[in-house]
């Protein structure tokens, strides 16, 4: 089967893009903006909408796959692309993908999705958030070509034979870590809250004492809402560096040490912390990462690090996991490229005793939300983000019901 056409159209995304290094400099805050000056090259402002770029292929049946180009919420920041903007890059993929795809027969996933990642502009690797959305649109044309349910192809182009289950879903606060705490709860998400925590003074405190009580408050109110004591879901917080900041890059002791008291405050439940420096640069990132996961191991500190600032693409995971910069990756999907590269964090992690966090960006849509699924359903992560959006509601519905489809789907098809 050919593809006939290829169209595109400008969308919204389910949150916005932030300039980090503005917000770790002290803008602050007001409402659902912030006051301040940008300081990443491309923002307009500290807070600005969240755009993606729909990218569908007509087939020559007549039916439509389509996938959505996105980018993460702190574009430009840690090592990543540019920020991705509707209005610049859809004639990019107009010009310089869509004559590899129209007019062109439909063969496997993993060999279109090379093809396409090789495309050069000047020299460069299109941006990620373009690999990100056409990946998304070939898979769905060859599921569509072949009959079969995404995740159905990735695990026959992988050569994997899954126990398809419900995999862990992670739901994210946003700043509204105390209301949305309260739905992850009564909605018995599995990984919860992220909460974050993006700055020292107000949200983690000096020496540490703001997140402390927030883990402490967060750990009475899941005992008190909780509907069966069998309800345990892990406690993972996003810091954003500020632990590093607080306690020093490098101080493995010191930051152990609060990372400690932390555990202690969330018991009876297990406790991860996602990005707890920022080295401002990729192998000083690993080492420190490293150091620290060493310090908490040797000590038996019952934590699990999360590698996620400077650890963005395939060649960057590959590198903490191989290095043991963490005991889970966040596999960042927008800032990997194609979709064909999660699958393969994904498994390169699980073949090396990493924990595979498949994660995201709230700045995504709710069909690159859908697709991931597909993926992790094929190559069964650790736990998935609920995605887009920091409403919690959302984003968990969009997660959890694309899983619900795929598995009545397999049980209705082996039936």
């Amino acid at each position: 089967m050919k593809i006939t056409k290829v169209i595109c159209s400008k969308g919204r995304t389910g949150f916005f893009f932030d300039d980090q290094r503005a917000i770790k400099g002290g803008a602050k805050a007001d409402g659902s903006a912030y006051i301040g000056q940008p300081v990443t090259e491309g923002f307009k402002a500290v807070r600005q909408a969240g755009e993606s770029i729909s990218v569908m292929l007509v087939l020559e049946d007549g039916q439509i796959a389509y996938g959505d180009c996105a980018a993460v919420q702190y574009s430009g920041a840690g090592g990543r692309d540019p920020l991705f903007l509707a209005e610049d890059f859809i004639p990019v993929i107009e010009k310089y993908v869509a004559p590899t795809l129209a007019g062109h027969e439909i063969t496997n996933f993993r060999d279109m999705c090379a093809s396409m990642e090789a495309i050069q502009v000047d020299g460069k690797r299109l941006h990620t958030a373009i690999r990100y959305g056409v990946s998304q649109a070939i898979l769905d044309a060859v599921a569509k070509s072949e009959k079969k349910l995404m995740c159905e192809v990735i695990a026959e182009e992988y050569g994997l034979h899954p126990e398809y289950r419900q995999i862990p879903i992670f739901t994210q606060s946003g700043d509204n870590r105390y209301d949305n705490s309260d739905k992850m709860i009564m909605k018995g998400a599995d990984v919860l809250p992220h909460a974050l925590i993006n700055n020292v003074d107000t949200k983690l405190g000096r020496h540490g004492e703001i997140l402390l009580d927030y883990v402490k408050w967060l750990r009475d109110r899941i005992l008190q809402l909780r509907h069966s004591e069998d309800y345990a879901p892990v406690l993972h917080i996003d810091v954003y560096g500020t632990i590093g900041m607080a306690f020093g890059v490098n101080n493995y002791k010191a930051m152990a040490d609060y990372i400690e008291t932390l555990v202690e405050a969330a018991r009876p439940f297990k406790l991860r912390i996602e990005g707890p420096m920022d080295a401002e640069e990729r192998e000083a990132q690993m080492l420190a990462l490293k150091g620290l996961t060493a310090e908490v191991d040797a000590r038996g500190i019952d934590v699990e690090l999360v590698a996620d600032e400077w650890c963005n693409t395939l060649e960057d995971i590959k590198y903490f996991a191989d290095n043991k910069a963490g005991h889970m990756v966040q596999i960042k999907t927008p800032d990997l490229g194609g979709i064909n590269n999660i699958a393969e964090a994904v498994l390169y992690c699980k073949e090396k005793g990493i924990g595979a966090y498949q994660g995201g960006t709230c700045n995504e849509t709710d069909r690159s939300a859908q697709v991931c699924v597909n993926v992790a359903m094929a190559t069964q992560p650790a736990q998935i983000l609920a995605k887009p959006g920091m409403g919690v509601d959302e984003g968990y519905m969009i997660v959890y019901n694309e899983m619900q489809r795929i598995l009545a789907m397999l049980q209705a098809k082996n039936a």
